[in-house]
């Protein structure tokens, strides 16, 4: 009972232990000195973003030029590249296809099976380290970091051996990541939670400080201090609609009376959040299920008609009061901040530091420094990651397309592994292979998959995800305003934040709002209605047809209107963008509204990545979890099943 636990253990199944519990009980750091940055290079100059990829700005993630090829195999079934060369001589002991943190991770633990191997990771990005990217800014002499995917460890107490194990190689210390995390931050500046209603769907820009959704186990956000009547009292809504509010954030009867205490979670994890308001709670005005309708995208993926009540709920949507588990709400609330391992696990530019430390132990000529916290403003050459002769190198910008043995897959010694870089086609030999990329890709590398596991690994519908990071010269209209965090439901990006205040090594987060700072917006970009695979097919379409000149303009509205009151003018104080986009985004998990139970080892992901001859599949996908440990766990279980 001691152990600390995450919001996900919470929300896939300890919702219950929690009840029992809180039925029983029941029975009742300072500012940081120096600049908010590292070296950015030689002499004081910004890096050359051609020859390094987190300089570059603009439309970023899924970027121009790293998809096209895989998106001919998928649309156009093409399957004909043409000649292919050979630029490598001999053969591979591991090809690894995808430089993410489970194609790093595999690697890694090849090489500590093999110490001699050689190896080659093959990238289909301009960067490595799949969703833990990078973006740099430079200003004014220094260097400010944002995460543009991957964020945190999340509960890493909770992580397997296995994970915890290769973080402690490569020398990821969590205990220095939890004291580099400023924790008083934003309550030392009156920085609250808020709902952002814009001019363009409700008539007027206007900021509503408020408690309705407490963010505190994700940001120690400060305390609104307004009162729940007067911020509803606040919104931009109608009259209707404010009632049911007030009624659904003050109930207290138990509207669920034919569901007894200890039974109510699994009936809560059986219906929609969507549901148990409109048809237990009787909400039922459009402007109440608008304003909640994509509170719990950012965690889940998809709005309140696809995440179930428990899950909303434990999440901190309202309405808790009005089940039985309302009687304990104070205990389980209690219970929560004790138990819920805290969120402050988070390198100045996410899990994009996990991706560095591996590419330097694995490539060392690429940066100087063997610890974790100097290798946040290390300087990375990136022309060290593929050079002739090296034993690990990691090619950049090559889209595999084909994967074969070279014979039958039960008694092939050999692999062919086929890729497109630079409108040229190129092979490689390898006695084994890795595929570490997004598994919905797998069946058009392997097209002799067995026909089971080629449709299991094509159900694993990533969800799309957009994180959009603003460099603004200050965050003055953020103290003004007393803003930390933000939930915008009519805006194209539906939450807006300052950055975590992380300060490790050289590098310091700005905590003075005279200083420059990253102002993180992000969504979750799917089409509420359908099922949850098909919600996230229709979000990819959009998403990719979303050119960065609208999203810019998005961007700026948005600041503009949320931050106006404030002082914030968009044309002076943005200094750029990098908006990561993600078309193919949050790993596939099982949806309990939608999905099936499944036996052991027949879930699609359990199918997908089973072994093929001298091919094993990891990725997160793999797991059907969107976490790093579940990235490297995959990583390690699919070294496993090689062949010697």
């Amino acid at each position: 009972m001691g152990r600390k636990i995450s919001r996900r253990d919470f929300l896939h199944g300890a919702a219950g232990g929690l009840v029992a519990g809180a039925a029983v009980a029941s029975g009742c750091s300072p500012r940081g000195a120096g600049p908010p940055s590292g070296p950015v290079g030689a002499a004081g100059r910004p890096r050359d973003p051609a020859a390094h990829p987190p300089s570059r700005l603009g439309l970023r993630g899924s970027h121009e030029g790293a998809f096209e090829v895989a998106h001919q195999m998928a649309f156009e079934k093409r399957t004909d590249w043409g000649p292919a060369l050979e630029p490598d001589a001999g053969e591979y002991d591991l090809v690894v296809v995808g430089a993410g943190v489970s194609g790093l991770a595999a690697a890694h633990f090849h090489r500590e099976r093999h110490p001699g191997a050689r190896v080659l990771l093959l990238e289909n990005h301009d960067d490595f380290g799949g969703h833990a990217r990078r973006n740099e800014f430079a200003w004014q002499g220094r260097t400010i970091l944002g995460y543009g995917g991957s964020q945190s460890l999340e509960a890493p107490s909770d992580y397997s051996d296995v994970a915890k194990g290769l973080l402690r190689k490569i020398g990821v210390e969590t205990r220095r990541l939890e004291d580099a995390y400023d924790q008083g931050f934003f309550r030392r500046n009156d920085l609250a939670a808020a709902i952002y209603f814009d001019r363009a769907t409700y008539g007027t820009d206007r900021l509503v400080r408020s408690d309705l959704v407490d963010p505190s186990a994700f940001l120690p956000v400060a305390p609104s201090g307004v009162p729940v009547e007067e911020a509803i009292a606040r919104m931009p809504l109608g009259d209707a609609a404010r009632r049911e509010l007030l009624r659904l954030v003050g109930g207290s009867e138990d509207r669920l009376p034919e569901h007894s205490l200890f039974r109510e979670p699994d009936f809560l994890q059986s219906i929609s959040y969507r549901a148990f308001l409109t048809e237990h709670l009787g909400i039922t005005e459009p402007e109440v299920l608008g304003l909640l309708q994509d509170v719990p995208s950012g965690y889940f993926g998809h709005g309140i008609e696809a995440v179930t009540a428990l899950e909303a709920l434990g999440f901190g949507l309202p309405g808790l009061g009005s089940t039985s588990l309302g009687t304990f709400e104070g205990a389980i609330r209690r219970a929560l901040s004790w138990w819920l391992e805290p969120y402050v696990f988070h390198f100045p530019d996410g899990n994009a530091s996990v991706a560095r430390l591996l590419v330097r132990s694995l490539v060392p000529a690429v940066a100087e420094g063997d610890g974790m916290e100097d290798v946040v403003t290390a300087a990375f050459d990136y022309a060290a990651l593929d050079r002739e002769g090296a034993p690990v190198r990691l090619r950049l910008g090559s889209t595999v397309v084909r994967v074969e043995h070279e014979g039958d897959p039960r008694g092939a010694e050999r692999v062919g592994v086929t890729y497109v870089r630079a409108g040229r086609t190129e092979r490689v030999r390898a006695r084994r292979v890795v595929l570490a990329c997004w598994n919905m890709i797998v069946p058009y590398l392997c097209p002799e998959l067995p026909a089971e596991q080629k449709q299991a690994l094509g159900s694993l519908v990533k969800i799309p995800f957009v994180y959009t990071n603003v460099l603004l010269r200050d965050w003055r209209a953020f103290h003004a305003l007393g803003l930390a965090l933000a939930h915008c439901p009519g805006s194209w990006h539906r939450l807006a934040m300052l950055d975590f205040p992380v300060s490790l090594g050289d590098y310091r987060f700005g905590s003075d709002p005279d200083e420059p700072v990253v102002v993180h917006l992000s969504r979750s970009v799917v089409r509420p209605g359908p099922p949850p695979r098909e919600q996230s097919r229709l979000g990819r379409y959009e998403l990719l047809g979303t050119s960065f000149e609208t999203l810019e303009r998005e961007i700026r509205t948005h600041l503009g209107g949320m931050l106006g009151a404030g002082g914030f003018d968009p044309a002076r104080d943005i200094e750029a963008i990098a908006v990561n986009r993600w078309p193919h985004g949050y790993a596939f998990t099982p949806n309990p509204l939608f999905d099936p139970e499944y036996a052991p080892g027949e879930a699609p992901h359990e199918v997908g990545r089973r072994p093929f001859g001298r091919i094993a599949i990891a990725n997160s996908d793999a797991a059907a979890s969107a976490y790093l440990d579940a990235a490297i766990d995959q990583a390690w279980r699919a070294v496993e099943e090689l062949p010697a």
